[in-house]
């Protein structure tokens, strides 16, 4: 967010797309740890980081739910996948 612009001006959190949601964010942290800003700024960036956050939290659970439901056995049980991340797979 290094042009400047209210943290909230951007778009509305809940119409960002995850990935969308992820990058804001990431561009935010950066932001945030460069330090250097206003209170007033450093405030508003951090109440926006926790909404990114959330909603990235948010779209990731009803993924799981989707996969979890996509697993789902004909005879109704659910079969649940430990899913890792790229590091741990090695």
């Amino acid at each position: 967010m290094s042009d400047n612009r209210p943290a909230g001006s951007v778009l509305d959190v809940g119409s960002l797309s995850f990935d969308e949601a992820l990058a804001e964010l990431q561009k935010t942290v950066a932001e945030l740890e460069q330090g250097g800003l206003a209170l007033e700024r450093s405030i508003e960036l951090y109440e926006r980081g926790v909404s990114l956050h959330e909603r990235c939290a948010g779209l990731l659970g009803e993924a799981e739910l989707r996969v979890q439901r996509l697993l789902e056995r004909a005879a109704g049980q659910l079969a649940v996948v430990e899913a890792r991340g790229e590091e741990e797979a090695d």
